[in-house]
């Protein structure tokens, strides 16, 4: 069984992935959806465990859940939740082709 983060942690997360990573999220989307004849419009993270991170990706006004594994495997302590959606980011621009910004 996965990792279950502390309601509180997750929540913090969330919000900060939603209000100041929305392009991040998307870019995330573009780069893991299985592909399809429509690109993703929007992506709002909604979860992580210690094995996933978790996305509601819209596409042509419909929604579905994309899932994540982290890279480096499973997580279980907070610090590391950053660490590997930072490692989601930069294989998404992997991916993508596009240049990722530095890391603070």
């Amino acid at each position: 069984m996965p990792h279950l983060f502390d309601p509180a942690v997750v929540s913090a997360v969330l919000r900060h992935m939603n209000g100041d990573h929305t392009d991040d999220n998307l870019l995330i989307a573009r780069a893991f959806s299985e592909p399809s004849a429509a690109e993703p419009s929007g992506a709002v993270m909604t979860g992580f465990d210690g094995e996933v991170g978790v996305w509601e990706v819209t596409r042509d006004g419909a929604t579905s859940e994309l899932r994540v594994p982290w890279p480096g495997g499973p997580i279980s302590e907070r610090p590391e939740v950053r660490r590997e959606v930072v490692a989601l980011y930069d294989a998404a621009c992997a991916r993508l082709g596009v240049e990722p910004r530095p890391h603070d």
